[in-house]
């Protein structure tokens, strides 16, 4: 897949948090970027720390695979997107039997929210963190199935069947989505992760430390492999 098809977040940093604006107006808010030409006087050392205090914690990465694989990979994913749902559909299951499976690679998806709907879904996902990857897995599989909603209060009927068929109550999904503190840490650490790794749409890939654009099975796995073998040959020996 070429990149001109892929998503563009160039600017999602703020925009992400503007769309859902209605929802959490803080969030939008705090986020805003200072305007052009603002001449306010730099921040004292005491205010600095009082907003770093202030700040929203950042959730962990939770992890697939075994902890003691030589190689990571990062995915960071929409759950809007369709060419992650592809991804999902086509690729990830040639690497996670390959890979994963094999304790070759320990897989971290990152989530990306370019959108109002998007973030539901990811709170969905992270409800429950012990059913994030097969919440994930069915939000990406049926993608095109719960985004066909007439108006929001159908797609918000359509993801809370996602997470009855993973065992979650519809009271579990409501404090979940009101947890205005959790979402403002999921939102924080999406911008913090993202600005870091200098992502630009999804799906991206951080292999070994590289930033690999989506691209078919085929082409990726010789890079898996490259990667693999450069962290094995630097595993020092027992």
């Amino acid at each position: 897949m070429s990149f001109d098809l892929r998503f563009d977040i160039r600017h999602i940093l703020t925009a992400s948090l503007l769309s859902a604006a209605m929802a959490m107006p803080a969030l939008a808010q705090d986020a805003a970027p200072a305007a052009e030409g603002d001449t306010s006087e730099p921040a004292s050392a005491e205010t600095a720390d009082a907003a770093e205090a202030d700040a929203p914690a950042l959730v962990d990465d939770l992890f697939l695979g075994d902890e003691s694989a030589p190689l990571t990979i990062y995915e960071y994913a929409s759950f809007t997107c369709p060419h992650c749902a592809a991804f999902h559909t086509d690729v990830f299951p040639s690497l996670k039997s390959e890979y994963i499976d094999t304790g070759k690679v320990r897989f971290v998806q990152r989530d990306v929210y370019f959108d109002q709907v998007g973030l539901w879904a990811g709170i969905l996902a992270r409800c429950d963190e012990s059913k994030f990857y097969p919440v994930a897995g069915m939000l990406l599989e049926e993608q095109s199935d719960w985004l066909n909603a007439e108006d929001g209060e159908d797609l918000v009927a359509n993801l809370r069947k996602i997470g009855a068929k993973a065992g979650m109550t519809p009271e579990q999904m409501d404090t979940c989505w009101n947890d205005q503190a959790r979402v403002e840490s999921l939102v924080a650490t999406f911008q913090k992760n993202a600005t870091e790794d200098e992502i630009e749409g999804t799906p991206t890939f951080i292999i070994g430390g590289e930033t690999v654009q989506n691209q078919p099975w085929d082409s990726m796995k010789p890079i898996i492999d490259e990667k693999l073998a450069e962290a094995e040959a630097a595993e020092p020996a027992n």
